[in-house]
């Protein structure tokens, strides 16, 4: 019978600075072949800033979006079904002039 290898703990250093975390309240997806890219947002007009990017691998992606579906849904086991919030209007987003 074949051995089978070792597993291999891995431990993850998590930076004080991120510790806390960011809040986002609205979220901006693209992508290319080679990566997906997301930007979390807050906005709050007339204001908004990116909060943070996350830059992946779209197979790496598709098992992000496999654990959320499943957290979802964990989640709504426990504290009941969840309706989708409407979209806001889109606001208009770049350079203006002052009026």
């Amino acid at each position: 019978m074949a051995e089978q290898p070792a597993k291999k703990e891995v431990k993850i250093a998590f930076p004080e600075s991120l510790r806390g975390g960011v809040y986002a309240n609205s979220m901006f997806a693209t992508h290319t072949r080679e990566e997906f890219i997301l930007d979390f947002m807050m906005v709050t007009p007339p204001l908004g800033s990116v909060t943070a990017r996350v830059i992946t691998s779209p197979g790496h992606m598709k098992r992000m979006v496999s654990a959320l579906a499943e957290n979802m849904k964990k989640y709504e086991a426990r504290f009941g079904k969840l309706t989708e919030a409407p979209e806001p209007p889109k606001p208009t987003m770049g350079f203006h002039t002052p009026e």
